[in-house]
Parts: structure tokens; sequence; C-alpha cells
């Protein structure tokens, strides 16, 4: 590639010099700028592609601290491109530079098409790794798309709802409303659906302050799954870090997909819900070395994905990467222009789409110092000293694939994180396998993992069930998983459920079962909700979603993974036990709580703000905690005062609160004690039909609780 010459001194260049920040195309309506970082290339072609899908390259031949740059007039929004990065073929030095391969731009904002399964995607020949393809990939990859960003958001402005006054719910895009009879069907699968009365007016009904989505930057489906006749469903393979997802808009992918994606954060933020993604910033869809040539690894492949390195931080082997992730290629988030992709895709969502927050896909992946996990890395530091990025919501996953990954507990602040010490007590607890102790601890907000470095309660995401898992009925339906329709035998997905059929395999008409089945699905709900903490829900936990007993459905883009939104089938007991827990939660601060629970009166003369009571009515003593056969406990939680202050400094006087759980077999009698503050209540919340709401309360009183029971006093 060599640079153009000009014959005459007006002669206006095909290609204008541009600039080299900010990185991406750049659309305005004199030209358009396109700007690709490609240190290692010898020359960058901008390809550009008509309705026809003829393609026209233009060599962009300004070339400024590695990244290459020019800019084109009369370009319109929609137009789609793509690049090819001319450079060394040597794979054993990470050198896999190949111009017959269209590339991704890393920073396109939109992406139109589809990637498909077919040998001219790799950057190699014939299944050899050494042996370049001169296959062209172009008519079997995506193109970028120039996009206007222009967006009326009207008044539209950062949310920042508190922590403590937070409910997630997890859902997916697609899967939201695929199945849903109430939404227009050309909506169903979008951003656009999410819009609809019938989706928002649920979940505000419901109780929700933000949607967690699944991934929706753009992403492709592995070629195994695609030999497999399935595709990515949950979207874990992110190919373009700025673009949303293109298959999940109504309108279109030639920009309008961006759009519609702010017109969805527009509407949920109307209606009061905030907006959180799921980002997977720690691998990429190229997969390992020997993974498709989609963009990172045609630009820069040394720089974009981690190696084994000596001592030194030198690579040891440039051929081989090194994953913590399980899916063949780690994001090299020390490497300054990776570093700076992440930064500023993160920025774009929040300046420019207007989201409120992130959930990191394994981030301990994203921590490494040369190769160990650092709390002080790069990446950590420079969101926690970013204006716009500090102040946002960030969640953190705490581990990755590795076996020194699990770092839960240890993220600094302002993270919080996705607790599976609460999702796995909760289980054990709750299939009678439980520890009294382990369960209050977490019922308090797990402070044994918070409290030492100044966190909150709130710095605990509590969950029971996530996208990954069984669902909560399959929850109390399934000892074993089933997942023989992800075509890998049984083989794929976790053994450890702690999960209880309740006495039988799936499905079952047996009517004991099922009210067993239903009263458990309740019990967990009510924990999840009450406990201090945030709690995130899975999209149809609250109406009994089953996906058949399948605990890794990534790859079920279909009934099994959709909602059903039919009556026939749904639990809408639970539906209704949930939204009591949360309006309880949103009606009283006492339950949840900013500061730690200490045992001790929050004014001289006052009640604890928290007692641990023994089903007999005394206080727990350290023999009741080591009793290993003790199966329920009481939790008062103080309402005057609490300890956090009000917004104006005002001292906060709440209802106090009993809150028994028991996960006992048999029925077990409960006493209130005698005490001088709280002298009557009444029930707000029941799990036990035998106490219906409002049942009345008094000190001294014994109770029958019904075995396996969640029931909820609130003082008179």
């Amino acid at each position: 590639m060599t640079p153009g010459i000009w014959t005459r001194p007006d002669e206006v260049a095909p290609v204008w010099p541009g600039r080299n920040y900010p990185l991406g195309s750049t659309w305005t309506p004199e030209s358009t700028n396109f700007a690709v970082y490609a240190p290692g290339g010898t020359g960058v072609q901008l390809c550009l592609f008509d309705e026809e899908d003829n393609e026209t390259c233009h060599e962009l031949t300004e070339n400024s601290l590695g990244v290459w740059h020019g800019a084109l007039p009369d370009i319109a929004p929609g137009t789609r491109y793509g690049y090819r990065v001319d450079g060394p073929w040597d794979p054993e030095r990470g050198l896999r530079f190949n111009p017959r391969k269209l590339l991704l731009d890393p920073y396109a904002l939109a992406i139109s098409g589809e990637v498909t399964d077919h040998p001219a995607i790799f950057g190699y020949a014939d299944g050899t790794p050494a042996v370049i393809s001169d296959e062209d990939s172009a008519p079997h990859v995506q193109r970028s798309v120039v996009v206007d960003p222009a967006f009326d958001w009207g008044g539209d402005q950062p949310m920042f709802k508190r922590w403590r006054d937070t409910v997630i719910y997890e859902l997916h895009v697609k899967g939201m409303t695929m199945l849903h009879d109430r939404v227009p069907e050309e909506l169903r699968g979008t951003y656009a659906g999410l819009t609809t009365p019938a989706v928002i007016d649920y979940l505000h009904d419901l109780g929700i302050t933000a949607v967690e989505l699944l991934p929706i930057h753009q992403f492709a489906s592995e070629p195994m799954l695609a030999s497999r006749g399935l595709v990515n469903y949950w979207g874990y393979n992110s190919i373009g870090f700025f673009a949303p997802h293109n298959a999940y808009a109504a309108t279109g992918d030639r920009g309008e997909q961006v759009a519609e994606f702010k017109r969805m954060v527009k509407a949920f933020h109307e209606a009061g819900i905030e907006v959180i993604l799921d980002v997977v910033y720690n691998h990429t869809a190229e997969a390992g070395p020997n993974g498709p040539t989609l963009s990172f690894r045609g630009l820069d492949d040394l720089g974009y994905y981690q190696r084994v390195v000596d001592e030194h931080g030198a690579p040891v082997q440039p051929d081989v990467y090194w994953d913590v992730t399980g899916c063949g290629n780690t994001l090299n988030a020390t490497h300054t222009q990776s570093l700076r992709m992440i930064l500023d895709s993160l920025r774009y969502w929040v300046n420019e789409m207007h989201v409120d927050g992130f959930r990191f896909d394994l981030m301990s992946a994203l921590t490494r110092t040369n190769q160990s996990v650092d709390m002080g890395s790069h990446l950590l530091t420079a969101i926690g000293q970013d204006p716009v990025l500090r102040h946002v919501k960030l969640i953190a996953e705490p581990w990755d694939a590795s076996m020194d990954g699990y770092k839960v507990g240890e993220f600094p602040p302002p993270w919080v994180e996705w607790n599976d010490q609460y999702r796995d007590a909760v289980r054990d607890f709750w299939r009678g396998q439980g520890d009294i102790r382990t369960m209050a601890t977490r019922l308090a907000g797990s402070s044994d993992l918070y409290a030492d470095d100044g966190r909150s309660p709130y710095a605990s995401v509590n969950f029971i069930t996530a996208h990954d898992g069984f669902t909560l009925r399959d929850l109390v339906s399934y000892n074993y998983k089933h997942n023989e329709a992800n075509a890998e035998d049984n083989r794929d997905g976790t053994d450890n459920n702690r999960s209880w059929n309740c006495g039988h395999e799936g499905e079952t008409r047996d009517p004991a079962i099922l009210a067993l089945r239903h009263r458990q699905a309740a019990n967990l709900m009510a924990t999840l909700c009450l406990t201090n903490g945030v709690p995130m829900i899975v999209a149809g936990d609250e109406r009994g979603r089953t996906q058949g007993g399948n605990n890794n459905a990534y790859g079920q883009d279909n009934e099994t993974s959709w909602i059903d939104w039919r009556p026939d089938d749904a639990w809408l007991d639970i539906y209704e036990i949930t939204k009591t827990a949360l309006r309880l939660r949103r009606e009283h601060p006492a339950l949840r709580q900013r500061h730690w629970f200490e045992g001790r009166p929050t004014i001289k003369g006052g009640p604890k703000d928290l007692i641990w009571l023994h089903p007999e009515g005394h206080e727990m003593t350290p023999e009741d905690w080591n009793d290993q056969q003790l199966a329920a406990i009481g939790m008062f939680v103080s309402g005057s005062p609490l300890r956090s202050p009000g917004p104006r400094g005002e001292q906060q006087v709440d209802k106090s609160f009993m809150i028994w759980i028991s996960a006992a077999a048999h029925q077990l009698k409960v006493t209130f004690p005698e005490n001088e503050w709280v002298h009557a209540g009444e029930v707000v919340l029941s799990t036990d039909p035998e106490y219906a709401v409002g049942t009345p309360v008094r000190i001294g009183d014994t109770l029958m609780l019904d075995a396996r029971t969640v029931i909820v006093f609130r003082e008179a």
C-alpha cells in the first residue's frame, strides 16, 4: 500500500488526512473521520460497501502513534465499512495480519449482519495455523456501520438510585418478550418490546428498580455451537464493545439499533427503572489463537490478548494465549490500548447511551497484573478515579475460570459483588442441610465478607438463582441437571446444584409435592427479598419459569429459555409473595439498612438493633449457635430508632419486625418473648397458610409454625 500521488496543487485527495482521535468512525455532515489502532500493520485499507455489497477500498496513509486515520466526505449515516490490514504473518511471534480478512472496527457504534461459519473467517488455511489463508472473508463476516448519534433525550438524567433502595431484575432482552401475547408480534424479542406497557407496568407493579440486561454488546456465536445446530443465546461472546446487539433491534441494523436502544433506556427511566448492563470485557468472540479473525486479532493480536509471561512480564510463548476465562482468550487489560478501549466503552454507554451501571462478567480476569489478581490493577484504579465511572453502579462477578481468581469479599469500594456464598447458604438451609450461624450471617448482610474494608451491607448483591444454573422452579423440582438438549451428553453445566426435588425428579401432578415445591419457592424468594443487601431476581422466577432441568441453557434460543407468560402453568402465588416482600422492603427502611447491625441499642435504653431468637423465645446462646440440629431462627429487627439518619440528619423511626424462618421438616413451636419495647404485632407475610396476613400476635404468645415456613410480623 502506497500513499496517493497528486498532479495538481489544487487537487483534493481521495482520502483526507483526518485525525487520530476519536477512534472509530465519527460522522459529521461534511465528512466522516475513520481512525483505527493497528500499530504493527504496514498498511490499512478502509473498505466501504454499497447496497449491493460492492466493496470500494481507500488507503489510509496517515499513521499517528499507531493509529491509522483518514476522513472521507459525503458519507451517509448507515454506510457499512470494514478494515483490511497488511503486515507480517508470523504466528510464532504473535503476528497474524492478513489483508484478505475484513475486520470490524473495535470502536464501531453499530454492526450490521452476522458471522457465518465458514473456513474463510479464519486467518489460516486448511486447518494449518502456520499457513496464511488467501480466501476473502468479507462474504461471511459483519460490517461496521457509520452512525449519526443525534437523539432527543428530553430531560433524561442519571437516576443515581441508592444501592439500599435497589432491587435488580436480571433479564434477557429476547427471552423477556418473545412469548408475550401482550407485546406486538413485530416487537417481541427486541429493545422496543421492553418499552411496552406489558413489560414496564409489570416490573413497576412487582417492585423492580433496576433491570440488569444480559449482554447486549454485539456478540457472535462460536463455530462449535453452530456445528451442533445451536447459537449463543446468553451473549457472553462479545465482538463489538460499543455496538448494541443488532438482532435485538426491531427497526434495523444500519444504526437504527442505537436509537432503539436509547429509546428503551429513556422509557425505563421515565418509569423510574435504572438500566444496568452485563458486560463481557474479559474475552472476545475470536476464541483461542486458532479461532476466527474478526477484528482484534487482525489489528494487534499481541496487544489485545494476554500471553504467558515470565517474571518480568515478557511473553514466554507469543503464539500461545493465556486463558482464565474458559473461552480461549483473555483480554489484556494491562495493555494501554486495551485498557483505553474498555474505559472508552464504559464512558460511551454512560454518557451517550445513559445506562446506569455495569455488572462485569468474570471481573477477576480483568484485574490481573503479570497474571496475578491485583486489587490495585490498572483497570480498577482507572475506574476508581474516573469522574464519570466512579459514580455509576459497579458490580463485580468476583471470580474467573481459574483457581486463584475467586475473590468474593475482596473488591475495593465502590464496587459491590455478586455473593455466591449467600446463594449457597440459603439453598443449603432450605433443603435442610444448612448451618444456622452461616444463615444468620447471610441474612444480616454478610458482614464477614464486606464489613472489614468500610463497605456497607449493600456491597452484597444477593441472589439465589442467576442466568446460569437452575431456575427457582427447577431448584425445587430437580436434584440433577438435564442438559441433553445442549448436545454435550449432559457433561456441561455444574453438578453442584444444591437443589431438592421435594420427592420426585421433574414435573409431577402429585398435589402434595406441588404444594411443597410452591412453599419452598416462596420461602426462597421471601428470604431473598428480606435479606439485608441488594436482592437480584432472575426474570420469570417470580412466576415459576422452568427450563426443564437444564442448568446451562446458554445455547437454547427457544422456549427452553424464553419466559412463558401464559397463566396456565404459572406459579402466581410466588409472584404475590415476591410483590409483598418487595413492598415491605420498599416501605420500611428497617428492612434495607445502610449500616451494619451491631447487636446493641442505637440509643441509650432502647432495644438492640438486631436480636437473634431461639424458637423457645430466648436470645440465642453460644450453645444454640453450635446446635447442628437447629433448623429455625427468629430475627428481631428494631425500627425505633434506626442507626442511619434521614436525608436531613433527622432520627429515623420505623416499625420493628420479627421474622421467623424454619426449615424444619416438622411443625415447630415458637414463642414471642416478653420485652418492654414491642407488645403486639400482626402477620404481614406468610408462607404458612394457617397464618393469613393480618393475624394478630402479642408478646408471650406461642405459635405452631408449619414445616418449612417464613412468617414476618410487623409491630402493631
